[in-house]
């Protein structure tokens, strides 16, 4: 039988040493030991094989006496051979030189005198030890740094220069992770639909019976600060599962390829680490649309990254127990293959809460304060509509300070509601101090919204007015809060917002005399709606039931500037959207001026009450609000 080939060794690059386990202090000590010892052998030897040397006042004696043959005359050291051997059989002399000054004059005195040559063999080692551990010990602690940053896994030593494409991940063991979904409120819907997957991940088999799968991807989508991430770290708590957490922009470096092989190495260790849950927040910081803008290429490193990602989804088997979730507030930028059934093919909207959402949100976060008995979570609640789940947590938190500042024992309701002025008007800058004329434009201009809010129906109601400025450029401020959540307007409605917006301006034409420029923000305000009125949502008999706008949708929170789409329109079509929207905002004006001039005496009142006591709160308002509605309400 010939004899068997040795198997082939395997193509590919061979695997890196540990450096790690190459370092170790026990190693280092016994290489030090070794090199010590080695110098010392050699002195040792040095010293066997040369000839003893004699004092230097000896040497002289032979060589005046005429023994020695010859002479070799070195830097320390003087070596003589003898014409003779000697009685003792040495044929040669060695002697340490000294200065031939110094030994002329010692000559002279009969005196034995010898050159002494000083041991430098400590110095000569240290000289050369002391440096090489220096550099030594400066590149293993930049070897451990980089190692350190290279993410999980990392080596030690030249490994870590190796790390720049290992995923930065963050790996959150089963234990790590103390919230579930008992600890989210507002998002209802939400929650039920990541349930599933949890019960998929605790109970793999039984969603298989069927031939069904789940969902590849799972796609978080609303508003900053409603809680998609913390949706995401309760899921990973209820299944119990590993939970890899990483940013869209910590897969792109300044290296070509970094972002694709650290994508590839994220998956790697989800499926060593299956079941588990992969968990990419601001995904649009990666995933964005390819090929938009005239520098973009196929050769983008974002583009190469975004590539691996679709591989990677497509590469594996939903089956494996691996859940891939993702959060976004901006989907429209996204990647249409990224979004595509197979990928990402379920999305869930995580929109602000509702008024029974954000009570129970408040008392999720009311169990960390101490509160007083008069505090209720649905009136608070009602006094912060459109608030996220990040909102109302900073909510808590200002009451509780403003509680603190006052040195009360618990969070009472006016901390509440002073912390709702603080975070919706800003804060009060008392060092603003108005002159008497500013100040009473200022209390007229305010009474005058509050007053057309109270006589018109179906607007939000007035819960305070103030003169005391406030934030970077309010001067006063009218708060209205809604009683409940609206999701939709009607046209009276926005006609009667309008004439709110322009209460304070009329106000000042009517007792003033004449406007100021106090009414800039409000006239923004109003042109903004009487142009949505007229182009979007076609409540204008000029221009008809036309869209001429359109607009994404503002759970996004994109500005108000990007938002809007317009169409190509005619001089003329410009023109009639134009006067339509001025035709808006005068018929407003001239609302607000009627609602005014009928109860001008109650405008001149409490507009001498607000400037004595700069404050109005609700119940002061009480009798004004039964006074307004009794008055004239114009058409």
């Amino acid at each position: 039988m010939p004899p068997t080939k040795p198997p082939a060794a395997p193509d590919g690059p061979k695997p890196l040493p540990d450096f790690k386990q190459g370092w170790k202090p026990a190693n280092l000590w016994l290489m030090m030991f070794a090199l010590v010892a080695l110098f010392w052998l050699r002195d040792i030897w040095v010293t066997s094989t040369q000839v003893q040397p004699v004092p230097y006042s000896e040497f002289l004696q032979h060589l005046q006496a005429g023994k020695l043959e010859s002479i070799r005359i070195g830097s320390q050291f003087i070596e003589g051979s003898f014409k003779a051997p000697q009685p003792d059989g040495h044929t040669r002399i060695v002697t340490t030189r000294v200065a031939p000054d110094l030994a002329k004059e010692l000559a002279s005195y009969d005196v034995r005198f010898e050159g002494v040559v000083e041991n430098t063999l400590l110095r000569d080692l240290l000289s050369w030890v002391v440096p090489a551990l220096m550099l030594l010990g400066v590149w293993t602690f930049i070897a451990k740094r980089m190692a350190a940053q290279g993410g999980i896994g990392g080596m030690g030593g030249l490994g870590g220069l190796l790390q720049v494409g290992k995923s930065r991940a963050k790996l959150h063991s089963e234990t790590d992770i103390q919230v579930t979904f008992d600890d989210v409120a507002g998002v209802d819907e939400a929650k039920a639909e990541l349930r599933e997957s949890v019960d998929f991940l605790k109970n793999p088999k039984a969603y298989g019976r069927l031939g069904a799968h789940m969902p590849k991807g799972i796609l978080l989508v609303g508003p900053p600060g409603t809680g998609k991430t913390l949706l995401a770290r309760a899921m990973a708590g209820e299944a119990g599962v590993p939970f890899f957490s990483i940013t869209g922009s910590e897969f792109v470096e300044m290296f070509v390829g970094v972002g694709a092989a650290r994508v590839r190495d994220l998956f790697e260790q989800a499926r060593a680490s299956a079941p588990c849950i992969i968990f990419i927040d601001e995904l649009d910081a990666l995933g964005r649309a390819r090929g938009v803008g005239p520098m973009s290429g196929g050769h983008d490193e974002k583009e190469q990254t975004l590539n691996q990602l679709l591989a990677e989804m497509d590469g594996f088997d939903a089956s494996t127990g691996v859940v891939i979730l993702a959060a976004t507030n901006r989907p429209e930028i996204l990647d249409a293959a990224l979004l595509r059934a197979g990928r990402f093919d379920r999305q869930v909207l995580v929109d602000r809460p509702d008024r029974r959402g954000r009570a129970d949100v408040l008392r999720v976060h009311f169990k960390k304060v101490t509160l007083d008995h008069d505090v209720n979570a649905d009136t608070v609640a009602a006094l912060t509509p459109g608030f996220a789940g990040a909102d109302l947590a900073n909510l808590v938190n200002e009451a509780a300070l403003l509680a603190t500042r006052r040195n009360a024992d618990a969070v009472a309701m006016v901390d509440f509601t002073a912390a709702v002025e603080r975070i919706v008007a800003g804060l009060e800058r008392h060092q603003r101090v108005l002159g008497p004329h500013e100040r009473r434009t200022v209390a007229v201009h305010e009474m005058g919204h509050a007053l057309v809010a109270m006589a018109l129906p179906g607007t939000d109601p007035v819960h305070k007015i103030s003169i005391i400025p406030r934030g970077v450029g309010a001067l006063g401020y009218t708060l209205q809060r809604p009683s409940e959540d609206h999701y939709l307007a009607s046209r009276s409605e926005l006609r009667n917002r309008l004439a709110v917006l322009l209460g304070g301006r009329a106000a000042e034409a009517l007792v003033i005399g004449e406007v100021s420029t106090g009414a800039a923000d409000d006239l923004v305000k109003a042109s903004d709606i009487a142009h949505d009125m007229v182009a979007r949502y076609g409540m204008s008999a000029e221009v008809g039931q036309v869209v001429y706008e359109r607009q994404q949708p503002r759970f996004l929170d994109l500005p108000e500037g990007n938002m809007a789409l317009s169409r190509g329109l005619s001089d003329d079509t410009a023109q009639r959207i134009d006067a339509a929207v001025r035709a808006l905002v005068d018929e407003a004006f001239t609302r607000a001026s009627a609602v005014l001039s009928a109860r001008r005496a109650l405008l001149d009142d409490y507009a001498a009450r607000l400037l004595a006591q700069e404050t109005l709160a609700e119940t002061d308002l009480v009798p004004l609000a039964q006074a307004a509605r009794n008055g004239p309400v114009p058409a």
